[in-house]
C-alpha cells in the first residue's frame, strides 16, 4: 500500500475578512500551508480542534472549496488547476460523506432521488429502470431495504439517514471519499455500526478514506496513519499505532492524553496535559511556531522560527523539539 493516489502540496484556504462587506481588513486563514499524502487503498485519519481546518481541507481537496495557494493533486491531476469540465470528470471519482445526515439530505425529495441525482449528474445508467435497479443495489450494499427508495429523510433514523448518505457516495464508484465526521451527530450505539459498514465498503471496493474526525480514539480505530491539525496546519502524521504509542508533537500528546482509557487504574494513573489559554484566532494566528502560545515545552526559537514537518522517528513532525534528523533538542536550556 505504498502508490499515492492524493498528494496535497502546501494547500492553503485562506477567506477575507471584509469590514461593512466592503473594505478588505484581513484575511481568515482556514488552512495555512498544509502537507500530506493519501496512499491508495487506505484511511488516513485527520484530527484536530474543531475550527483547525479539517473540513476545509477535505472540501479544498475535491474541488468544493476553492484553494488560495498551494496544489492538491489526484491520481496525477492537478485539482486546484482543473477547469470547469475536468472537475466534473475528477469529481466522478471523488466523494463526500457528510457530518450531518439531517441537513446534507433534502427533505424534500425521496431518498432514491437523492440518491440518483449523482448518476443524471455524470449520465451513468442512462433510463429510469436501469437507475432504479442502481439505487436498490446501492441501498441493499449499506444495509437498507430497495423498499425504501419512496421515502423520505423523515421516515428515517440518524444512523439510516446517515447510510443513505453512504449510498449516494457511492453512486459513481469513486476510488476516494472524504468522512466528514460520519459518526459525530450518531448515538454511539450507532457509530460503531457505521464504522464497521465503512470498513467492510473499504475492502469490498477498494476504496480510500480520508477520515476527518476531532475524536482521536474513533480515528485510532479505523485509520491506518494519523494527520494531526493544529490551526490551519499538520504538526504531526504517523503511523496509527506509532502514533497512539509515542506520540512526538506536544499537541499531539494533550490530545491523546484526553482520550479515556478501558482500564480504570491506568485512567487514574495517567497525568493529563492541560492547554494554557484558548485557541489563537486564524485571523491573527502566532509568529513563528502557531502552536506556542499553549505549549508546555516552548522554548527560544518557537517565537521567532516557523517549523517545518521533518522525519522524527519514523514521525513528520513540525515541531522545534527535533531537530533534522529527528534527535530532540535540549530545550531547558535554551530557556534559560
Amino acid at each position: 500500500m505504498t502508490e499515492v493516489l492524493v498528494t496535497v502540496d502546501d494547500l492553503k484556504v485562506w477567506f477575507p475578512v471584509r469590514e461593512g462587506g466592503l473594505r478588505k481588513t484581513g484575511n481568515l486563514r482556514a488552512v495555512d500551508g498544509v502537507s500530506f499524502e493519501v496512499r491508495r487503498g487506505e484511511t488516513l485519519g485527520l484530527v484536530g480542534e474543531s475550527g483547525c481546518g479539517k473540513s476545509t481541507t477535505g472540501l479544498a481537496m475535491i474541488g468544493l472549496e476553492k484553494a488560495t495557494a498551494g496544489r492538491v493533486v489526484f491520481d496525477g491531476t492537478d485539482v486546484t488547476a482543473a477547469g470547469k469540465r475536468e472537475l466534473r470528470a475528477l469529481r466522478r471519482r471523488m466523494a463526500m460523506i457528510f457530518q450531518d445526515p439531517y441537513a446534507s439530505l433534502n427533505p424534500r425529495r425521496s431518498i432514491g432521488d437523492s440518491i440518483a441525482e449523482p448518476l443524471e449528474i455524470h449520465g451513468l445508467h442512462k433510463g429510469k429502470d436501469a437507475r432504479t435497479r442502481r439505487v436498490g443495489e446501492l441501498l441493499e450494499l449499506v444495509g437498507l431495504s430497495p423498499e425504501y427508495r419512496n421515502r423520505y429523510p423523515h421516515e428515517f433514523s440518524g444512523g439510516q439517514r446517515q447510510r443513505v448518505g453512504i449510498a449516494r457516495a457511492l453512486a459513481t464508484e469513486p476510488d476516494f471519499i472524504v468522512c466528514d465526521e460520519p459518526i459525530a451527530s450518531l448515538d454511539v450505539s450507532i457509530q460503531a455500526q457505521i464504522l464497521n459498514l465503512l470498513h467492510r465498503l473499504q475492502a469490498e471496493l477498494g476504496l480510500t478514506y480520508l477520515f476527518i474526525a476531532h475524536d482521536l480514539s474513533a480515528v485510532q480505530h479505523v485509520a491506518d496513519r494519523i494527520a494531526v491539525m493544529y490551526l490551519g496546519r499538520v504538526v504531526e502524521v504517523a503511523e496509527a499505532r506509532a502514533l497512539g504509542e509515542d506520540p512526538k508533537h506536544p499537541y499531539t500528546r494533550a490530545l491523546l492524553s484526553a482520550v479515556p482509557l478501558p482500564d480504570p487504574a491506568a485512567e487514574r494513573r495517567r497525568k493529563r496535559i492541560l492547554l494554557e489559554g484558548d485557541l489563537p484566532s486564524p485571523l491573527h494566528p502566532p509568529t513563528g511556531c502557531n502552536f506556542r502560545t499553549r505549549c508546555p515545552d516552548r522554548f527560544q526559537p518557537c517565537p521567532d522560527v516557523d517549523p517545518t514537518l521533518q522525519d522524527a522517528e519514523g514521525h513528520l513532525v513540525a515541531c522545534h523539539l527535533y531537530g533534522v534528523v529527528g534527535e530532540p533538542v535540549d530545550a531547558a536550556a535554551d530557556r534559560g
